[in-house]
């Protein structure tokens, strides 16, 4: 990721975060994911995510629809994409990537 350097928007700098989360598409205030994984791959993936959505007090959507595994992450209410949010995106590419790993 690039830093933020004096001169650029904070939008500016989440919007090049985003970028380095391959596979996370924007859609209004929210980012979002979907996976093509097992159940159980699913079931160890939610476990992670719930831990570390915790620890950031954030509340990402995860549905299991279709063999996909859905994850959005952001507001409900139309407020800007946060740090959090791009954080806990990046922590959830980092448990997906241990959970296809372990398969």
């Amino acid at each position: 990721m690039r830093a933020l350097w004096s001169g650029r928007t904070r939008r500016d700098y989440l919007s090049d975060a985003l970028t380095q989360l391959s596979g996370w598409t924007r859609e209004g205030c929210q980012i979002k994911r979907t996976l093509t994984i097992d159940d159980s791959q699913h079931a160890a993936l939610t476990e992670r995510i719930k831990v570390v959505s915790d620890a950031l007090h954030l509340q990402p959507e995860i549905r299991r629809l279709d063999g996909h595994t859905q994850i959005r992450v952001g507001c409900r209410n139309e407020g800007p994409i946060t740090e959090g949010e791009i954080a806990l995106a990046a922590r959830i590419e980092d448990a997906y990537r241990a959970v296809t790993a372990i398969s």
